[in-house]
């Protein structure tokens, strides 16, 4: 059975080790393989800093002591922002299509029910048509495409902001 909970300071080498099988897994993760210089140590000092932020989150799913998919919640820092929660969520590729993405959405929106986030939003590029739809079934909406926004495999790539008002 799959845990999902909200990640800890000691779990910073467990979350990098996911973050690079992402960036080997996926195309639709920012980062391309090699290219994160992340170490233990900054990963560590992010999630602390992170935790300690009051607006921000990271949930983590773990399986017998691994992390196999996460979502982050990045709430915004100025006074006008500070109502939105951006969402970068990954899962590794065995456990797509499973029901981890809902799981970690409904406890996205638990977690949120106890900060002051009326408001989450997210972006995904227009090819990622599994990740659209379960935004779309999680209520978010499209309200704009970013032209060109990514390149990758030497083309532009679109995508499109999403957004969820709570």
């Amino acid at each position: 059975m799959t845990l999902i909970r909200e990640i800890r300071e000691d779990d910073a080498e467990c979350f990098l080790r996911l973050c690079l099988r992402l960036d080997q897994e996926t195309k639709f993760m920012l980062y391309e393989p090699g290219e994160r210089t992340t170490t233990v140590e900054l990963q560590r000092d992010r999630i602390q800093a992170i935790l300690a932020d009051g607006r921000s989150t990271i949930l983590v799913a773990e399986e017998i002591g691994e992390l196999v998919g996460y979502l982050a919640i990045f709430g915004g820092n100025a006074n006008k922002t500070k109502h939105i929660g951006h969402i970068v969520i990954g899962i590794i590729e065995a456990y797509t299509g499973s029901g981890l993405g809902t799981s970690l959405f409904h406890a996205a929106e638990k977690w949120r029910e106890e900060s002051e986030l009326t408001k989450f939003e997210l972006t995904v590029m227009v090819p990622n048509e599994r990740a659209a739809a379960l935004y779309k079934k999680m209520g978010f909406e499209i309200e704009g495409v970013k032209r060109n926004s990514i390149r990758m495999d030497g083309m532009y790539v679109d995508e499109y902001y999403m957004g969820k008002i709570f």
